[in-house]
C-alpha cells in the first residue's frame, strides 16, 4: 500500500484533534473529489514499519482523540489487507482513542458479508472502526456547511464495536432525488 500524505494535527476529519492517513488509490474516481491525485494506487510513498511507528508515535499524545483513515479508498482491497493489521495495532496500543474511516461505498451494500468489497478481513478491518463515513462524493449534492461530510448523501455511522447489530446512523441520508 502507498499513502500519500500523514496529518499528525488534524481538526478537520473527525472529533477532536486527530492524526489522519491518506491512503493512495481509488476506484471510485468522484467527479469533482479533493484528491484525484490519490487515485493511483503508487501516489505518495510506500506504507513501511516506518510509516506505521510514526502514526503510532504521533498518536501518543494526550491531546490526541485517534486516528482517521481516508483516502484515496480504504476499502480497496489491496488497502484492506495492509490496513486491517496495522489498525488492529492501533487499537492494541490505544484502547481509548478513536477510529474515523472514511469511504466512497456503501456500508450495507458493500462492505458487509456479500457485498463487492468485502474481503476476507474486510470485518476485522470494520470492527476496528468507531465511526464510518460512507458514501460516494456526489457533486451535486456538495454541501460545504456539513461537518465531516462533503455531500448530502455521505452518513456518519458509529460502529458500536464494529459489529452491525450496533450500528447507529447519526446523519440520515438526504433524499437522492
Amino acid at each position: 500500500m502507498f499513502y500519500g500524505n500523514i496529518k499528525k494535527l488534524d481538526i478537520a476529519n473527525g472529533d477532536g484533534v486527530r492524526v489522519s492517513l491518506f491512503v493512495s488509490g481509488c476506484r471510485n474516481c468522484c467527479p469533482g473529489c479533493f484528491q484525484p491525485e490519490t487515485w493511483d494506487f503508487c501516489h505518495g510513498s510506500p506504507f513501511t514499519a516506518a510509516t506505521e511507528a510514526e502514526i503510532l508515535a504521533a498518536l501518543d499524545k494526550p491531546f490526541v482523540s485517534g486516528l482517521t483513515v481516508l483516502g484515496g479508498e480504504p476499502f480497496e482491497e489491496e488497502n484492506q489487507i495492509a490496513l486491517a493489521p496495522f489498525l488492529q495495532r492501533v487499537r492494541r496500543a490505544f484502547p481509548q482513542k478513536t477510529v474515523w474511516c472514511y469511504t466512497g461505498y456503501v456500508y450495507e451494500a458493500d462492505l458487509l458479508p456479500g457485498g463487492r468489497k468485502h474481503i476476507d478481513v474486510t470485518d476485522e478491518l470494520l470492527a476496528c472502526i468507531d465511526v464510518l463515513v460512507d458514501g460516494p462524493f456526489i457533486e451535486a449534492q456538495k454541501d460545504i456547511s456539513l461537518q465531516f461530510r462533503g455531500s448530502r448523501n455521505q452518513r456518519i455511522l458509529h460502529l458500536s464495536g464494529g459489529k452491525a447489530a450496533g450500528i447507529r446512523q447519526e446523519i440520515p441520508p438526504a433524499s437522492t432525488t
